[in-house]
């Protein structure tokens, strides 16, 4: 049948870690032995699952009452903040309680109970309701009601976010993984979800183990774990894509490539797959599903599995977690009580030994290996121990080291994970706090429901280098993130590429530099490159070594960041591929990360090697094959459409918007060929305009036809969808913001029989949507639809950290719409004097306002009642110079 999809997952086994208590040493010597025994065998797939799911009946069932009850909730409030500091500290202690992220309007979305507010408003943090988030939660609820309501039991992708495998398709994934590439990955079952460990269907806790089983010996270690509380969406599919880039990458790039010859990485990608089956139907849940807090069914149930780690579990004594059940930052009975932590805890204690004492002042070796990352979302932060307490954690120096290094990377906050007030329980406890291993946690992007063209045009883009580096540097992380980085790594002659015969001179280009560290927390001292070196085929770590060095590309060195120039010998080299790694040093002798890159020796015959670029304009392109090298004699273009051509460039145009292979394909004349593939998008640019609510009635295709319509979002608009109904045959819906939507790229595809199809949007972006039409089966009489609420219940306006010298003022125009009852200006906080200013229509003076009480100091407002329609300008005059001044205007 159409759109039924059936699947079996086929996973290789390895025996479950006991969670009987074993030294260190112990759990260390049994997870090598058992590792080295599943990663040279060949995966055997079996029939047998890895989850023992209720049925979608059941499934369905919960998400539904637990969709109806956060339904009822209204406990969303408006918390301001001052500074972009004071907002990553209610982000940290307030984290279970985050919505939304108002940057530009001053203020955090946090659902409060009581208690909650009044911490708040005893910090002097000013908190209001939020009625406006309220209706576009309930809004958003009903459509995810709805959604549930409709959905087939064998659906897959994460409704609404294409981007986002679900824990089967991420189990799927990952053992297709370790199947394709048995030497290099492996799936394994390290313990049981809360579900599973009852009775109550549930899954395996897995972890995907990525290294080169063919080169033995003890290798350090990087584990990274993901979406340990269910609704942050964007954490798996980080961590899956990172095990992607390095087993597909294997062969092509040499990075990846030693890598996993000589590290191992570890891969926990659904720690709470329980929490996260019920998060992909669009609720808000956080914590596993334990049916034992807060009543089997309340959809407060269950325990943060974030605040349940064994060490330094509720050492606060209840200020950094909950005893309550139905918090949501509730802890747990007892340390360690929730399956997942066991499961994960037992696997971290088999990964390293313990380096670190017991007191909290002892530092672990600066030689110990190994990093542990928690990937959360959101808030951009990079955050490291402690964050129990204020004082910096014993190897503090060197964990903010390599934060700013992973910040460097996505541009995030780094800074120690302590906010307003202390957390407990965490997961760096376990890597950290108890065996001294380098912990950090990276809360991603800006949304728990993350939209996919910010997901896959910042998230991944930004984080996935920051993950390569932490691969590279697992080692000594706490020594060689402060050495030198190498970047733009070449060798000449298309050595990498085509290759260069025996006994050819090959030039090493590169640049070294010490000075890629965040600034946004704080300064990293940064010194003078005074050396740099390679090594073919064998690392600076092995016995056998050969270090070469490199020259400074003006002669000497003298700065923190150096051209690198050497001239390699290959006359010794054998016929095949070899890896040149390359890294340098600083003024204070510490190595950097290494770079590698592929030396590829021939035997003297010219190797065929197509290469091509292009270029589009909507629908038209233009394909270049000159960079491909070898004797060529012909040129072959397939276009992805059926359609060919010959010559070392040429045009096309296609027919229709969408994504094609393209492939050219070169040949000598003895036959020999070489074929280069490049997926390429094409579109319109344009598509028809779709008016708010207004149908598009009578639309008709014939199979496999596609027509492009396009809606403009105003900002603060909710309650978006897309919808298609009635006719005949069968169309197809696909909606993405920003960009036109593909048969492979959408943000939405309900892709169900018929024509009754429907988009809701959950996260709605101001900007344009794209909206496609695909006749699966030509139809006839469809009727298509967008609509959103506007909302008209008035707005904002925030300015942070404004300041100004005597005499100087500082002038902020806002819109005021018809209809509105009042209008409020005020200033606040920061030293000096400021004097507020408001007048309608042109910038006050010292002589012409509408409105200036003039006082003492930086406390002062202005009130308005049935404002008219107009630009209104909210200045201010520095009396006497004045700094760290918050502006706000808001107008209902």
């Amino acid at each position: 049948m159409k759109k039924t999809i059936c699947s079996f997952l086929l996973l290789g086994s390895m025996g479950s870690i006991p969670a009987t208590a074993l030294s260190n040493e112990q759990q260390s010597s049994n997870y090598q032995v058992a590792l080295q025994s599943t990663l040279q065998s060949t995966m055997q797939s079996t029939l047998q699952s890895t989850m023992q799911a209720p049925s979608s009946v059941t499934i369905q069932q919960d998400i539904q009452n637990i969709l109806s009850q956060e339904m009822q909730q209204q406990n969303f409030y408006r918390v301001y903040f001052d500074s972009i500091e004071q907002r990553n500290q209610i982000s940290i202690s307030f984290h279970a309680q985050l919505m939304e992220t108002r940057d530009n309007l001053g203020y955090l979305i946090l659902q409060l109970d009581e208690f909650e507010k009044e911490q708040l408003t005893k910090k002097g943090i000013t908190v209001k309701p939020a009625p406006i988030f309220v209706e576009q939660w309930q809004e958003r609820l009903k459509d995810a009601h709805q959604q549930s309501l409709n959905a087939s039991v064998s659906a897959t992708a994460i409704p609404g976010y294409s981007c986002y495998e679900t824990v089967e398709e991420t189990f799927t994934e990952a053992n297709s993984l370790a199947s394709n590439y048995p030497q290099l990955a492996s799936w394994i079952d390290v313990g049981d979800s809360w579900e599973k460990s009852n009775n109550l269907g549930g899954y395996d806790i897995r972890v995907l183990v990525l290294t080169n089983s063919a080169i033995s010996g003890d290798k350090p270690k990087l584990f990274i774990n993901s979406a340990i509380h269910a609704r942050e969406y964007t954490t798996a599919p980080l961590n899956l894509d990172f095990a992607k880039w390095l087993v597909e990458g294997y062969q092509d790039n040499a990075d990846a490539r030693w890598i996993l010859d000589h590290h191992e990485v570890h891969l926990m990608l659904q720690t709470n797959p329980d929490g996260r089956k019920r998060a992909e139907a669009g609720s808000s849940w956080r914590k596993n599903t334990n049916q034992n807090y807060c009543g089997a069914t309340s959809s407060s149930r269950g325990a943060d599995l974030n605040r349940n780690f064994t060490d330094r579990w509720n050492i606060t004594n209840g200020s950094g977690s909950s005893g309550s059940q139905c918090s949501s930052t509730y802890r747990g009975p007892s340390a360690g009580s929730e399956p997942e932590i066991q499961a994960l805890e037992n696997y971290v204690r088999s990964l390293w030994p313990d380096r670190r004492g017991s007191s909290d002042s002892d530092a672990a070796p600066s030689d110990t290996s190994g990093i542990h990352i928690d990937l959360h979302s959101y808030s951009e932060l990079v955050l490291w121990p402690w964050g129990d307490k204020s004082s910096p954690a014993p190897n503090g120096s060197a964990l903010q080291t390599l934060g700013r290094k992973f910040a460097f990377f996505n541009g995030y906050m780094p800074q120690q994970s302590i906010g307003l007030y202390p957390t407990d329980g965490t997961s760096d406890n376990v890597s950290y706090s108890e065996l001294g291993v380098a912990a950090f946690t990276f809360e991603l992007g800006t949304s728990f429901f993350q939209n996919c063209s910010t997901y896959n045009n910042t998230i991944n883009p930004d984080n996935l280098p920051a993950l390569v580096y932490a691969a590279k540097v697992v080692r000594t992380p706490y020594i060689t993130p402060s050495g030198p980085d190498i970047l733009s790594l070449q060798l000449s002659d298309g050595a990498s590429d085509v290759g260069v015969p025996a006994g050819t001179s090959v030039t090493l280009t590169a640049q070294a530099t010490d000075t890629r560290f965040s600034s946004r927390n704080g300064n990293e001292s940064t010194q003078s490159i005074i050396s740099a070196e390679y090594f073919i085929d064998v690392p600076p770590w092995q016995s056998g070594a050969v270090a070469q060095s490199i020259n400074a590309s003006d002669g000497n060195y003298n700065s923190s960041t150096e051209g690198l120039t050497a001239t390699i010998d290959t006359s010794s080299l054998s016929v095949g591929e070899h890896i040149v790694f390359v890294r340098s040093r600083d003024a204070n002798n510490v190595n950097g990360a290494i770079s590698a890159v592929f030396l590829k020796i021939t035997d003297g015959t010219p190797s065929l090697n197509a290469d091509f670029s292009f270029s589009c304009n909507q629908l038209a392109c233009d394909f270049d094959g000159s960079s491909s090298s070898g004797t060529i004699s012909s040129y072959q273009w397939e276009f992805g459409d059926g359609n060919n051509a010959n010559g070392i460039s040429t045009t096309h145009t296609y027919g229709a918007a969408g994504t094609f292979q393209v492939t050219l394909t070169v040949q000598d004349n003895q036959g020999n060929s070489d074929s280069e593939t490049q997926a390429i998008s094409v579109s319109t640019g344009a598509g028809d305009l779709l008016q708010n609510n207004v149908p598009v009635d009578g639309l008709f295709l014939s199979q496999g036809e596609t027509v492009m319509y396009r809606m403009v979002v105003p900002p603060n608009a909710s309650s978006l969808s897309f919808s298609i109904s009635g006719g005949s045959g069968d169309a197809d819906l696909y909606v993405r913001f920003n960009a036109e939507p593909t048969q492979t790229e959408y943000d939405c595809r309900p892709y169900r029989n018929g024509n009754s199809e429907t988009c809701a949007i959950s996260n709605v972006q101001s900007g344009t949507y794209y909206v496609m039409l695909r006749a699966y089966q030509a139809f006839q009489g469809v009727s298509l639809v967008g609509q959103y609420q506007e909302q008209g219940s008035g707005g904002e306006f925030v300015e942070l950290d404004v300041a100004a010298n005597s005499g100087e003022w500082r002038h902020y125009p806002v819109t005021i719409p018809a209809g509105m009852s009042n209008l409020t200006a005020t200033i606040s906080s920061g030293t000096g004097d400021a004097d507020l200013y408001v007048r309608r229509g042109s910038q006050p003076t010292t002589s012409s306002y509408d409105c200036r009480p003039y006082r003492w100091g930086n406390e002062e407002s202005c009130t308005f009642s049935a404002p008219q329609a107009d630009v209104w300008y909210i200045s201010v005059r520095a009396y006497s110079s004045f700094s760290g001044l918050v502006i706000r205007a808001e107008w209902q």
